[in-house]
């Protein structure tokens, strides 16, 4: 089965509506990630199908819980879940920080390939960049536990209406039992991911 069918098949076990366009940017994404893959050794998920499902059916599931219209993909690696979420939703933007550079490289890339304008791929270490504008919300799915995504990335959104939204495997519930003084837990979600084996979970945090 060609990667087009396979992913149209995958995103119809789930409420998302995708049009042609953005199937076949996604589709793109993934045949530019298994060939700068072989030199730049991006992820360690060798073949497309797989990609598939555990890095763009991963990334887009977690779309329909997001809140805002700005979001920094912080330790994004090879744009994930920020170049999936970016091609749902064209009308949201999403800054995409890694410290590697040639992670950034392959992004840039990307972003000129499939005419992206709502990304913008960054080079820096989450602690030093100080962006002009606060974010609504940081996502991550690179972060070793919660408590350093709050403490790195606490600076990107506001105390107001910011939000964290960690992506996790099983339910943090030792983490979540240790959040600094400040923050809360706002929503938890299950994730059900096409053909995925294993929990995925999405931590949604927040100032108070």
């Amino acid at each position: 089965m060609s990667l087009h069918n396979e992913l149209v098949k995958l995103v119809a076990q789930t409420d998302l509506s995708l049009d042609e366009d953005q199937i076949a940017l996604l589709i793109q994404y993934v045949e530019l990630l298994n060939k700068w893959n072989k030199a730049y050794n991006l992820t360690s998920v060798r073949n497309p199908s797989e990609m598939l499902v555990k890095h763009i059916m991963d990334s887009l599931m977690v779309g329909p819980s997001l809140i805002g219209q700005s979001f920094i993909d912080v330790g994004t690696g090879p744009g994930l879940p920020g170049i999936p979420l970016a091609i749902l939703y064209p009308e949201k933007q999403f800054v995409l920080l890694d410290s590697l550079g040639k992670r950034i490289t392959f992004l840039r890339q990307v972003v000129f390939q499939l005419k992206l304008d709502n990304v913008t791929p960054l080079l820096s270490r989450v602690e030093a960049y100080q962006p002009e504008k606060l974010f609504d919300g940081v996502l991550s799915r690179a972060f070793a536990s919660l408590e350093d995504m709050i403490t790195w990335c606490s600076h990107l959104i506001p105390n107001e209406h910011g939000r964290f939204f960690a992506l996790k495997g099983q339910y943090p519930e030792q983490e979540l039992q240790q959040l600094p003084q400040g923050i809360t837990l706002e929503n938890s979600v299950q994730i059900t991911v096409p053909e995925l084996i294993g929990e995925r979970h999405l931590i949604e945090l927040k100032k108070v």
